[in-house]
């Protein structure tokens, strides 16, 4: 059996009424499992998790477009997290029993229904672009909802699939496949953004820092703290026990301190195994230690 995993991003984080009848939406889809799903209401947004076969997992994003897009309007959108659209990211997987390049053919088939049917822009990322420079999600979402009507203007920004044109409320769609991401927060005991950006922007690969992290200081305002706000693109070659080290360090410079930190949705096992090793200082700890993992290899 082939397994998927789709992670899609919306711009809706505190209506719990919408939140709801979305995740009922993917739920009611044969073949589909719905995982995990986490809303942040400072960021104003939510991250489904489900996984499934390419057929069931085609009909799940639809059925996700069809019910978010009537209720969001970006025009009147806020949150800390930029988007570029309602629903703003729809990454493809592979997990068991498929290739990466089935999930670009999954990623373009899905863009191509979305603009067809609901008339929104879809741009192509990742392992599924069409070009370098929209690889990367954070530079086609640089100018984010209210940039897209000069963006769509640039030749060069002409959408993969869809008209050249913003969708009135729901902006555009980021569509693609890659490999598995953290999603990883730090949140600081202090007000100063200020501190939390210096320390994204000391981190993030494309000012210099770890080359498989992506981050960006923000205020949560509802707290009155702030946070680093990560993705780690590849937790082997970055551990997520070296990314907090260096945040937990950073901050001290400034005399601040961690508060906490976050896992927004599902996060592999062997990433929280590399951390316990690490900070239990382990010596030769294998996986197959692990009690579950022996009684699922029997």
């Amino acid at each position: 059996m082939a397994i998927i995993e789709c992670i899609p991003n919306i711009s809706e984080g505190r209506r719990a009424e919408i939140i709801a009848d979305v995740a009922d939406a993917v739920r009611a889809v044969t073949g589909v499992r719905l995982l995990d799903l986490q809303s942040d209401p400072s960021h104003n947004r939510s991250v489904l998790t489900f996984a499934g076969e390419a057929g069931p997992l085609r009909q799940a994003v639809l059925e996700l477009f069809d019910h978010a897009l009537p209720s969001i309007d970006l025009r009147s959108h806020k949150g800390e997290h930029p988007r570029l659209g309602a629903i703003d990211v729809v990454p493809f997987v592979p997990i068991e029993g498929v290739t990466m390049a089935e999930c670009v053919a999954l990623a373009k088939e899905v863009a191509a229904a979305v603009a067809e049917r609901f008339e929104v822009p879809v741009f192509l990322y990742e392992e599924a672009s069409s070009h370098p420079s929209r690889r990367n999600l954070e530079d086609i979402r640089r100018g984010e909802f209210e940039g897209l009507p000069a963006k769509l203007a640039d030749p060069a920004w002409r959408p993969d699939y869809g008209p050249a044109r913003p969708h009135p409320t729901a902006g555009a769609t980021v569509i693609g496949a890659r490999m598995p991401l953290i999603a990883y927060n730090i949140n600081l005991a202090t007000n100063r953004v200020d501190v939390a950006k210096k320390i994204a922007a000391g981190i993030r690969m494309s000012s210099g820092g770890f080359r498989f992290v992506k981050a960006m200081g923000l205020t949560l305002d509802e707290r009155d703290i702030v946070q680093v706000s990560m993705n780690l693109t590849n937790y082997e070659k970055t551990p997520i026990f070296r990314v907090f080290e260096t945040v937990k360090r950073e901050a001290a410079r400034y005399g601040v301190q961690v508060l906490e930190s976050e896992i927004v949705g599902l996060i592999p096992a062997n990433a929280l195994l590399e951390a316990a090793a690490y900070y239990l200082q382990l010596e030769g700890f294998s996986g197959e230690q692990v009690l579950e993992n022996k009684l699922r290899a029997l």
